[in-house]
């Protein structure tokens, strides 16, 4: 076969030296001759047909170039579907860096949610557990307006930092809603906001010692108004692109705003450094402040970096990252450092000896709070005693309490009974004064309070508009009027009631006897109410 390729070659080879394949062909036809009309090909002295070995020796060679052609165009043809698969998978990298949907970007919203989770279960739990009544007013609307705006924060970051994947095609997934007016006003304005007012009834309540004179449902829109103002310039102004990104022109006043709000608390808590406070309450606001600006501070480099480096991909994803997950630890720490409920934050879901503080008496160490003891003198009492001077005794206040809840107005007695708490507090102790008063306040006298009294508007306006919430005649008009009315429609039927009668036949007994028999002294978890304990009522059966 060597032989006869090179023969052919050498017939075939053009003048630039290479095998011509056509004149190949040409000179197959020229050696062809007809004998008979039969076509025969030449045939060597040898008895080779030598054309016919030449042409099949041009097709193998034509063979193998064609298959060496074919490997050659299916490596070229897996290069470029490498080249291409490869451009591919940095598109779409680079597509996740920028759009989202990175397994980091899920990590940091598994926190978040988990987060938000721990923070609900925690501002629910103590009210749960330990069976506290939910608050009215600003003590409960407050704590709940931060629930509100930790989730709309972690929401529009979400959302804004565009950590899950999704085309923006409706007006609800604008950057603007999210980025501007749920992570603004609605998210960190809220929570800044209700943390300043906050802070703000410290101040008043322990160093001016009188109520903050303005309603929360108006000093809560009025904190907003800056962070309102600059989400409408923002969407006059529309500095934001596709990516929700708004540059540096714009990321750093942005942040100016938050800045200026954990400012005002720092001056704030300065102000009130100075008082001894009894639930913590300054450590608490300290603890937060100092968390709070440090975690800040971090989401604040993340932002920045993530607002003026859209280019960067990897600094993009880090930052994402960073500043959902600083979010979500700053929302929970912010909101667990709690000083809106004292009575609550003592009451620890770890510890069961919390379980013995149920009244703000007890829990400021007011001595002879709570139940009866052995101690407490009984009193031989008679109809035409004066009514203010048999209250004065512990065990006829709290056979007269029970009968009044069995009518269903024992507000009133549960009022005089926090009172004769409040009187025992040295005037020369103002702050217990001012925790026990605005504790009386927020039960017995804002309108709409759990176990509001019946008293005149204007002795209930002299009580919230009081310039000294320490002062020792603050509640005397208020006590004043509810004798009078204790008077006309429960005393006379008090007497007459199987209630009196089971405090007389306590009152025979001797002291012993009636430790063992009468009233309850165990040291075990019971409440003020009287009805609700159902051992009591076992007791008094017999």
């Amino acid at each position: 076969m060597i032989s006869i390729d090179t023969h052919l070659a050498v017939q075939s080879t053009s003048n630039d030296g290479r095998i011509d394949f056509n004149r190949i062909q040409r000179n197959q036809r020229r050696n062809i001759t007809v004998d008979g009309g039969e076509v025969r090909r030449p045939v060597s002295e040898s008895g080779v047909d030598w054309r016919r070995a030449e042409v099949r020796g041009v097709a193998l060679v034509k063979k193998d170039g064609d298959r060496l052609m074919s490997r050659l165009k299916k490596k070229k043809t897996e290069e470029a579907a490498s080249r291409l698969m490869s451009r591919l998978k940095k598109k779409k990298t680079e597509e996740a860096a920028s759009r989202g949907g990175c397994p980091s970007d899920y990590v940091a919203l598994s926190v978040s949610i988990i987060s938000f989770v721990f923070l609900f279960l925690r501002s629910t739990l103590p009210f749960i557990i330990h069976k506290v009544p939910r608050p009215k007013g600003s003590s409960f609307w407050l704590p709940t307006v931060q629930i509100i705006a930790s989730f709309n924060l972690l929401l529009s970051l979400a959302m804004s930092l565009n950590i899950v994947r999704f085309h923006r095609r409706h007006w609800w997934q604008s950057c603007y809603l999210w980025g501007v007016w749920v992570n603004g006003p609605l998210g960190f304005g809220l929570l800044l906001s209700s943390r300043l007012i906050q802070v703000t009834h410290l101040y008043f309540v322990f160093v001016k010692r009188r109520l903050f004179p303005i309603r929360s449902y108006i000093s809560l829109p009025l904190a907003l108004l800056p962070w309102v103002a600059w989400a409408a310039l923002l969407e006059i102004k529309q500095p934001i692109n596709n990516h929700c990104h708004m540059g540096t022109q714009w990321a750093v006043p942005h942040m100016s705003l938050p800045v200026f709000y954990i400012a005002a608390l720092v001056v704030i808590t300065g102000a009130i450094h100075h008082i001894e406070f009894k639930f913590d309450e300054l450590k608490d606001l300290w603890r937060a402040i100092l968390f709070s600006a440090f975690s800040f501070s971090v989401w604040v480099v993340a932002y920045v970096l993530n607002e003026t480096h859209e280019e960067i991909k990897w600094l993009q994803v880090t930052t994402r990252f960073m500043l959902l997950v600083v979010a979500s630890c700053l929302v929970v720490a912010f909101f667990s450092i709690s000083f809106s409920q004292p009575l609550v934050s003592v009451m620890s879901l770890n510890k069961k000896e919390s379980f013995k503080m149920k009244t703000m008496g007890e829990a400021l160490g007011i001595h002879d709070s709570g139940l009866l003891s052995h101690n407490d003198p009984a009193l031989d009492v008679h109809p035409n005693d004066p009514l203010h001077k048999l209250l004065l005794n512990k065990r006829f206040r709290l056979s007269f309490m029970e009968f009044a809840d069995s009518c269903l107005a024992g507000e009133s007695l549960h009022f005089y009974d926090e009172v004769q708490q409040l009187e025992k507090i040295p005037v020369n102790d103002p702050v217990k004064r001012v925790y026990m008063a605005r504790h009386i306040i927020d039960k017995y006298i804002n309108t709409g309070a759990n176990m509001e009294v019946n008293i005149s508007h204007r002795t209930r306006q002299e009580i919230l508009t009081t310039l000294d919430l320490a002062h020792p005649d603050l509640f005397k008009n208020a006590v004043n009027e509810l004798l009078q009315l204790i008077n006309m429609n429960l005393a006379k039927d008090y007497w007459s009631s199987m209630f009196f009668v089971k405090f007389k036949e306590a009152a025979m007994r001797n002291v012993d006897h009636e430790v063992n028999n009468g009233w309850n002294y165990s040291p075990r978890l019971s409440s003020v109410h009287c009805p609700d304990d159902p051992f009591y009522q076992d007791h008094m059966s017999n």
